[in-house]
């Protein structure tokens, strides 16, 4: 599994699914359509999907700070 960060190509909007669908190995139009079907039921997902995208960072700061 690779580190957890918003990729800067391949984006549609925040680069969340993209970076989830790259951490767990399967492809971003996958986690896309995995994201709006749990639209459909009731829940926080679109207040995850912000938290998420304050949280993670770019993929480009994310190479710059290293631990």
């Amino acid at each position: 599994m690779t580190a957890l960060a918003r990729p800067t190509n391949g984006r549609m909007i925040g680069g969340v699914c993209a970076a989830l669908a790259r951490r767990f190995g399967t492809s971003a139009g996958t986690m896309r359509v995995i994201f709006l079907v749990s639209c459909l039921l009731p829940g926080p997902q679109f207040l995850l999907y912000i938290a998420l995208w304050i949280l993670l960072p770019s993929e480009d700061k994310a190479r710059t700070t290293a631990w």
